[in-house]
Formats: structure tokens, C-alpha cells, sequence
């Protein structure tokens, strides 16, 4: 009697060449306050990590530090908040963060500084019609959905090409990952907006 053959499930394999990017939001900043707007910085609002943010970043750094595949490279955009997230993993595995400014997060024009927070927890008017129509632009002042994925995938595309068959760690901000992940899904502009921080 001879022994039935069995197949097992293959495992994945990296396509040659493939540059695996994992992607972090970074950590929870402080508060915003309207009688203190946020910093800003090329027209972008540079608030500080919170407290909590700083643990959120310790324990990314903890859980991608720890193993799976050795990381080549960490990127940040232009922001303190990402810089800020990398930081302690930077630290434990000893590269040096590389800005990528095509990663800085969507414009929000006239609601830069912290502005954008109030008006959406307050569901002003035209963060009710943003949301409703997917659409950054609704804001005056913001950048378009379209200038966005264009600058991000071009990002992405760099980051890419500097890395092939590596691994690398992107801190960027909820959306741009939204645009990243509706880029490579083909979904609605707004359905990955919100990513948790860390």
C-alpha cells in the first residue's frame, strides 16, 4: 500500500525585485486649539506629538524592530510629527530617517493650523459637503484629490525604485495613506481616509 499524496498551501513569495513598504501613520499629536493654531510649515499645520503620540511611537518601533524581514530604510515627510514617530526606531536600528516631501500631508488650505479638526468635529457645513463628495478641494484653499495622488504615487514611485527587493518603513499621515491605499485598490478617494495613529 503506498502513502496518498497530499499538496500543502504554498506560501507567499515576494515578486523579484518588490519593494515592500510598510506604512505607519504617526502618532496622536496634541490637541488643537483655536486660540493657538498650529505652527505652520510651506503652508502646512507642524503641530508636536502628544504624550500618548510618543508611546504610539515607542511601541512601532518595538513591534518593527522585533523581526520579520531586516528594514533598509525609513522615510518621513517634511512634518515633526512623522519625524517625531520615527524617531525611536530610527534609533533602535540605527538609520537616519530620509525626508520625502511628496509624503507631506494633503494642503488644507484656509483650514490649515488645526482649524480642519474643529470644523469637522463640528460638522460645519463644508466638512459635511467634503466628506459627502470625497473631495479635499470643497475647502477653499485645499489641494485637489487629483494634485495629491499625483505627487504621492510619484513619492511612492521614488521610494520604490530606491529600494528594490527591500523593505522599507513609510511614517506619513492619514491622508496620504488613504491616497496610497485608494491608489493601489482602485476604492473611493475617501474610503482608507483615517488610519489609526501608529
Amino acid at each position: 500500500m503506498t502513502e496518498a499524496t497530499t499538496y500543502r498551501q504554498v506560501k507567499y513569495t515576494y515578486p523579484p525585485d518588490a519593494t515592500e513598504i510598510v506604512l505607519v501613520r504617526h502618532g496622536e499629536t496634541i490637541p488643537a486649539d483655536p486660540d493657538k493654531p498650529f505652527p505652520l510649515l510651506d503652508g502646512h499645520g507642524d503641530p508636536e506629538l502628544a504624550p500618548e503620540g510618543r508611546e504610539q511611537a515607542e511601541r512601532v518601533a518595538e513591534l518593527l524592530a522585533s523581526g520579520g524581514r531586516p528594514i533598509d530604510a525609513i522615510y518621513v515627510t517634511t512634518l515633526r510629527r512623522t519625524a517625531e514617530t520615527a524617531a525611536p526606531l530610527a534609533a533602535r536600528l540605527g538609520l537616519t530617517p530620509v525626508v520625502e516631501p511628496g509624503l507631506r500631508e494633503v494642503n488644507l488650505g484656509i483650514w490649515e493650523g488645526g482649524a480642519y479638526r474643529r470644523h469637522v468635529v463640528e460638522r460645519h457645513p463644508m466638512a459635511v459637503e467634503m466628506i459627502e463628495r470625497e473631495r479635499w478641494d470643497v475647502i477653499p484653499g485645499a489641494e485637489s484629490n487629483e494634485a495629491l495622488a499625483d505627487r504621492v504615487k510619484a513619492a511612492i514611485e521614488r521610494i520604490a525604485a530606491a529600494h528594490p527587493g527591500g523593505r522599507v518603513v513609510v511614517v506619513a499621515h492619514g491622508g496620504v495613506i488613504g491616497v496610497i491605499l485608494a491608489i493601489a485598490s482602485g476604492s473611493r478617494p475617501f474610503a482608507f481616509v483615517g488610519a489609526d495613529n501608529g
